[in-house]
């Protein structure tokens, strides 16, 4: 009951978090002087094509980006009617991308569960890789096993994340026959559901999966095996193999479950730092994701299709907190205690 009131409390506070990062993101878009529009109405103005002129004055109009700047925030976020009524955010009307001349919600789609399918696979691969290798590690410290594993670690960090994906394609074409590029064949694009199309992603979601978790299951290894050593050295484990605890029951026991809280804190930071960090990746490896969608989006200065994609990786952040902070109050009594206070 505890956890349950707790939860709803972590969900409570995401939604205000969120709130505050709307007005944020909003802030953040409208930084750059002008918008697509306008910077459109320049260059028509210039070339004295008064029909486009007349076209994207109506646009401003009709999105409302002729109102006052927090009015825009109120119409976008679905506050307050608009030219339409109550049409916003809230309301699962995301805008209209004026680069792409046709609804963000068209446009986001299918890049929408790709990249949570991406990151979502490179999330299991990141926790299956460094739970495994950092704990070895630790055990085996000052071993050819943790001489390996910070080898393999470090390769991991150092390793730009476009070459890996070339040397992984390479190889991976040669001797396996690997698909280069993209998450599912070009036939399957656009295609409802099916076996074979489930078939074409798992089998193109190989690579990406491996180049996306590599730098994030390195990193975190070598943080799961600082903390698993620093627990080592305590005087309770000493304590516990003198009373004739198997040194196995006793690691997996006590060290693993007092160094696992960061590591299961970590999965609030995993979640974003990959979308954002995957934007190069994506555009290097041709993947339907968001965030080719996201840099295009930023650089033509399409604030609603950057607002909403920004948004999600907000919402994402704020999702892998939540659930990192309920992992630790289930794993650690003594959040717990403090959760149930709360």
């Amino acid at each position: 009951m505890a956890i349950l009131r707790y939860s709803i409390y972590r969900f409570g506070t995401m939604l205000l978090t969120l709130l505050v990062v709307s007005v944020l993101v909003f802030i953040i878009i409208n930084l750059p002087p002008g918008d697509y529009l306008s910077n459109q109405i320049n260059e028509l103005k210039a070339s004295g094509q008064s029909a486009g002129v007349a076209k994207a004055e109506f646009l401003r109009k009709e999105y409302a980006l002729d109102r006052a700047l927090w009015e825009q925030y109120m119409i976008w976020m679905g506050f307050m009617p608009g030219p339409h009524g109550f049409s916003g955010m809230i309301q699962g009307n995301f805008g209209w991308s004026f680069e792409f001349d046709r609804p963000v919600s068209e446009i986001v789609g299918d890049s929408l569960w790709l990249t949570v399918l991406v990151n979502m696979a490179a999330v299991v691969f990141v926790y299956a890789t460094a739970l495994p290798l950092g704990v070895i590690a630790a055990a085996k410290a000052r071993t050819w096993a943790d001489y390996t594993s910070a080898f393999v670690g470090y390769l991991g960090l150092a390793t730009p994340n476009f070459l890996l994906a070339l040397i992984l394609y390479y190889y991976g074409r040669k001797y396996l026959d690997i698909p280069i590029g993209g998450l599912m064949d070009p036939a399957f694009e656009g295609q409802p559901m099916s076996w074979a199309k489930i078939q074409s992603v798992l089998v193109h979601l190989i690579v990406p999966t491996i180049v996306i978790g590599t730098a994030g299951a390195s990193a975190m290894m070598q943080r799961l095996r600082a903390n698993m050593l620093d627990e080592l050295g305590k005087p309770y484990v000493e304590t516990a193999i003198a009373k004739g605890m198997s040194p196995s029951r006793m690691l997996a026991k006590y060290p693993l479950r007092v160094a696992f809280n960061p590591f299961v804190a970590d999965i609030g930071n995993l979640l974003p730092s990959m979308v954002s960090g995957s934007v190069l990746v994506s555009v290097v490896m041709g993947l339907q994701t968001i965030g080719p969608t996201l840099l295009t989006a930023l650089k033509t200065q399409d604030m609603f299709l950057s607002g909403f994609v920004l948004m999600f990786v907000a919402l994402l952040t704020l999702i892998g907190t939540m659930i990192s902070d309920i992992l630790l109050v289930m794993l650690d009594p003594r959040i717990r205690y403090e959760g149930r206070d709360a």
